[in-house]
């Protein structure tokens, strides 16, 4: 039996309703709402391209928040060493980290489930040998796996979604097998067995919807884990390019500054960078509780 949709609506609207009863958690989803709405303008509001190399003036370079420019351009967060305009530059780094943190999320979302899905339905050596690769995965920690295929693969952003996507399918496949475990012990799914019904059908029609509820809930809290990932990688130096930055990459590039007193050009990246996790963890952990039968 897969999920109606008029079931849903009472779902909606208990989440609804919890984050209007809790000023935190809707401080929480406005931030959020805000964080995401400014990565999705940036081209439009942003008062500068800081990926746009014709548009820096290398005399603007490390100028105070405030600070105005001979072209009367005023930088309100300051400019880095290249003369980019911070508040630009921080602008197009969101829209770098939620792309790489989604993109990366959905890839292993996708591959998890799948592997945790045909591991539950058709046991046996397939089960075993999709764990043995899940308990591989999850052996190592997830910075070191990501530095090795970072370093064997290059830089970029689609070879940073790749390496984290390599780091999280694992714990994807693991929940998602022993969400379809416990549902194909209940009488619906041995129903549609005796009835006959293609093993395909079975899996995609009623075992994958009424599993996937958990596992959805953990990829939206992973998403905030995949961002910091990323964010990690860019400060070490092999993550995305410097054409590209993200929030990360601009924290590393004004880490060299902090001592000289020019604390802006990596402070200001790294105040967004925790706002935007503090608020998909607050969010995607209410959105647990929410969800959870138990509480």
């Amino acid at each position: 039996m897969s999920i109606a949709p008029e079931a849903m609506t009472p779902l909606r609207e208990k989440v609804l309703r919890r984050i209007r009863s809790r000023p935190t958690l809707r401080g929480a989803a406005i931030l959020l709402g805000i964080l995401v709405a400014l990565a999705l303008l940036a081209p439009v509001i942003a008062p500068q391209n800081p990926h746009d190399l014709a548009s820096l003036s290398v005399m603007d370079n490390r100028l105070p928040p405030g600070a105005t420019a001979m072209n009367g351009m005023t930088y309100w967060l300051g400019t880095d060493a290249q003369g980019r305009d911070m508040l630009s530059a921080i602008f197009y780094g969101l829209r770098t980290s939620l792309m790489v943190g989604l993109s990366a999320t959905l890839g292993a979302l996708v591959i998890g489930v799948a592997a945790g899905l045909m591991a539950a339905q058709f046991g046996g050596a397939i089960d075993a040998a999709i764990m043995r690769v899940v308990d591989f995965m999850l052996g190592f920690p997830s910075i070191l796996v990501a530095l090795v295929l970072l370093a064997s693969i290059g830089r970029g952003v689609d070879k940073v979604i790749l390496a984290i996507v390599m780091v999280q399918w694992a714990q994807y496949a693991r929940l998602m097998r022993a969400s379809a475990l416990v549902e194909r012990r209940k009488e619906y799914i041995e129903a549609a067995v005796n009835f006959g019904l293609p093993t395909r059908h079975i899996m995609l029609a009623h075992l994958l919807p009424n599993a996937i509820g958990s596992v959805l809930v953990v990829a939206s809290i992973s998403i905030a884990g995949a961002i910091t990932l990323e964010a990690t990688l860019s400060f070490l130096g092999v993550g995305v390019p410097v054409t590209q930055p993200s929030l990360g990459l601009l924290i590393a590039n004004g880490f060299e500054f902090l001592l000289s007193g020019e604390y802006w050009i990596a402070v200001f990246p790294g105040i967004a960078l925790v706002l935007l996790i503090m608020s998909l963890n607050l969010v995607g952990d209410r959105l647990r509780r929410s969800l959870n039968v138990r509480s």
